[in-house]
């Protein structure tokens, strides 16, 4: 039922009727906060008496009898009344026809119920999560992840093909620093063990031991880098050997640590419901970067600076306005730098897939960092600059302040899921650890995205964690309660059947149908927070009608089974919504 289109070309009619049509004007439609203003909105009269030098009330009041007019000479089922309020708005009330057959179709199409096709053929990649190998992941990369997993979804729904990758940063000073720090603490536990020995010993220890050693030697080797000149320089030395594979030795160590993290990645991806497409390491893109860069300097796009090949920003048109600097692709060196293997990782992406956009989740830090590289990017290939967005999200902030992994002072992704996962076992009747983890994640991703991408999170971990109000597992905890009383009905032999619609349940019926247009909207806007918001007021209405209403009545059959009706409609749009925001619907808490 494409009712927007339908109250659309009505407005049309009635201003080629009230001699307004010529007046170039949009027409939008829009929800009233307050449903006793109706179910759908529009101010095209308030817009057009800007335009004219009208009255608005008088306008709107002359728009609504056209469109009155019309409807009686050919009546719509699914209109039930048109009306004027303030200060021009023209208002649309649904009938009950519509809104049963809107809730028809949520049982109808399942799974399906929100799907569309705005997006249809559209090849879209995104990439999010971006770990660094020998470091565990923090909370920027669960940021990260749980924003990148929903657009990922809120895309396919829209009907676009869509690639998920991820980016894992595998050389640098911070791999040298834990590969330095793996041999220093290796030769300490397995004092005069010659080095193949210790290898096959490390490469016996359960992942969890494994994760822990390469964490303790980051940490090792990063404290020792600022505070021992001498060890300072043989890391710098390591960096280079390593980039070059110039010390077998340390390679060896290398190699261990890397596929330590990336089995503990992969562990970390299942649990957040993430599987990526393409996992690519900056190791595998750093050669095609210096290529890129050595042909921005040929155009003339880079240039020389002390002994260095620099993006010269500040000498771009209007570089202040565009936030655009001066920054370092290679080193003096010879080794190009993040900025370089940006530009290579991106020409890569469209190498892979002829993507029609590639959409980038980073920390807000690296904004301005990315302004520089996408528009040298321009300069060099300016069709995959055009088709690549940048989105940068704010950070998670506790009562500690930002945390430094350098330090050994952080709270780590995988810890603070664990320690929300105990949280939600001591609040649970069955203590499921697996729902408990469900429960955790769902409490973190939700705190992520029931708000706009670039704004800071101040995480509450009681809250997140709780099964009432603004949080995942209140979401979760409503859906379970949709399935219980499914399950319940059905031991007493009473199936959901669509019937007359509960009076004292309007509210409900009355926001349900807009879960298609709340999923258009969230996927077009990049805005997450819109099927979050969304699906915390229907969890609110639903609990309100659960308490005050008896659901299951066997002695009104015919009732119980409408009432049913809905409470399956209800739990069929929170699965699709968790669905989109990357959180889990288990069948029981």
């Amino acid at each position: 039922m494409q009712i927007q289109e339908t109250i659309t070309t009505l407005i049309k009619q009635a201003l080629i009727a009230v001699g307004a049509a010529a007046v170039d004007t949009e027409i939008t439609l829009d929800h009233p906060s307050d449903l006793k203003f109706g179910d759908i909105s529009t101010n095209v009269a308030l817009m057009l008496a800007k335009k004219r030098g009208d009255n608005p009330q008088v306008l709107a009041k002359k728009i609504a009898e056209a469109i009155v007019a019309e409807l009686e000479r050919s009546p719509n089922a699914y209109l039930e009344k048109v009306s004027v309020a303030g200060v021009g708005f023209i208002n649309f009330s649904l009938s009950e026809k519509f809104f049963h057959e809107s809730l028809a179709e949520i049982l109808k199409k399942g799974a399906d119920f929100g799907k569309n096709a705005q997006l249809f053929k559209e090849k879209i990649i995104v990439e999010y999560t971006d770990p660094n190998a020998f470091k565990p992941l923090h909370i920027g990369h669960l940021m990260s992840n749980a924003i990148g997993e929903s657009l990922s979804r809120l895309t396919q729904f829209e009907g676009a093909e869509v690639r998920r990758a991820t980016y894992g940063s595998d050389v640098g000073l911070n791999v040298a620093m834990a590969v330095w720090g793996m041999q220093k603490l290796a030769a300490e536990k397995f004092s005069g063990a010659p080095t193949a020995q210790i290898l096959a010993e490390l490469h016996k220890l359960p992942l969890s031991e494994k994760i822990a050693f390469v964490g303790a030697a980051y940490v090792h080797g990063a404290q020792t880098y600022e505070q021992d000149e001498s060890a300072k320089k043989e890391i710098t030395e390591l960096n280079h050997k390593i980039y070059t594979h110039a010390d077998p030795v340390a390679n060896e160590f290398y190699v261990f640590g890397k596929r330590a993290s990336v089995d503990h990645f992969n562990e970390m991806f299942a649990l957040l419901g993430s599987k990526f497409d393409h996992q690519i390491w900056e190791s595998d893109i750093a050669a095609f970067g210096e290529e890129i860069v050595a042909l921005g300097l040929e155009r003339g796009i880079f240039e020389r600076s002390d002994g260095a090949v620099i993006y010269p920003g500040e000498k771009k048109p209007d570089a202040k306005a565009r936030g655009l600097h001066n920054r370092v692709f290679i080193t003096s060196h010879n080794i190009p730098t993040y900025e370089a293997k940006e530009l290579g990782l991106t020409k890569k992406k469209f190498e892979l897939h002829d993507f029609d956009t590639s959409v980038v989740i980073t920390a807000n830090e690296q904004n301005d960092y990315f302004k520089v590289v996408l528009a040298a990017l321009a300069e060099i290939y300016p069709e995959i600059a055009r088709r690549t967005r940048h989105l940068g999200h704010g950070m998670m902030r506790f009562a500690e302040g930002k945390m430094s992994s350098r330090t050994g002072n952080i709270v780590t992704g995988e810890s603070l899921l664990a320690e929300l996962a105990a949280r939600a076992l001591e609040k649970m009747e069955a203590k499921d650890e697996k729902i408990a983890n469900l429960i955790a994640v769902a409490a973190l991703k939700y705190a992520v995205l029931k708000q706009s991408i670039g704004r800071d999170v101040v995480f509450d971990k009681e809250q997140s964690i709780s099964f009432e109000g603004d949080s995942g597992p209140y979401l979760q905890y409503t859906f379970v309660r949709t399935q219980a009383l499914l399950a319940k009905a059905e031991e007493q032999g009473i199936e959901p059947v669509l019937g007359e619609l509960p009076q004292n349940a309007s509210t409900l019926t009355h926001l349900l149908y807009r879960f298609p247009e709340m999923v258009e909207r969230a996927a077009a806007d990049y805005a997450p927070q819109y099927v979050a918001t969304f699906l915390t007021t229907i969890a609110g209405e639903f609990n309100s009608w659960y308490a005050a209403e008896k659901i299951i009545d066997p002695s009104n059959k015919s009732a119980s089974q409408a009432k049913l009706a809905l409470a399956a409609a209800v739990g069929q749009v929170l699965r699709n919504g968790l669905w989109l925001l990357g959180i889990s619907a288990p069948e029981r808490m």
